[in-house]
């Protein structure tokens, strides 16, 4: 059987705005979580983007470490007794506003 050149090729339909839009978000997606996951590694790495932008991300060396282990202890403390102390004082009490103060009275001309 003769194959013509046009069926060797895969023929696709056009896409759709909302298609394009989707397939744009999910490439963008996929890129970006990569860089993530690449930014939040433990490992010195170097990105360059076609000379357009480029990053360089170290870890951090034993002092830094040490400094962001005591923030994070501080951060952990200060939020443990923000939470004792909502929690060992009493309650408020809900006083409706009537009871407080009369209503004026409106006095038509």
């Amino acid at each position: 059987m003769a194959e013509t050149e046009a069926e060797r090729f895969i023929q696709i339909e056009r896409m759709s705005v909302d298609q394009a839009a989707g397939a744009f978000v999910m490439v963008a997606g996929a890129i970006g979580s990569l860089l993530l996951v690449i930014w939040q590694s433990k490992c010195h790495c170097k990105v360059n983007l076609c000379y357009i932008f480029s990053c360089e991300r170290r870890p951090p060396n034993e002092e830094e470490m040490k400094s962001l282990k005591n923030q994070a202890k501080e951060l952990k403390e200060k939020k443990d007794s923000k939470k004792k102390d909502a929690n060992s004082g009493e309650t408020p009490r809900l006083v409706p506003k009537s009871s407080l103060e009369p209503e004026p009275e409106i006095v038509s001309p």
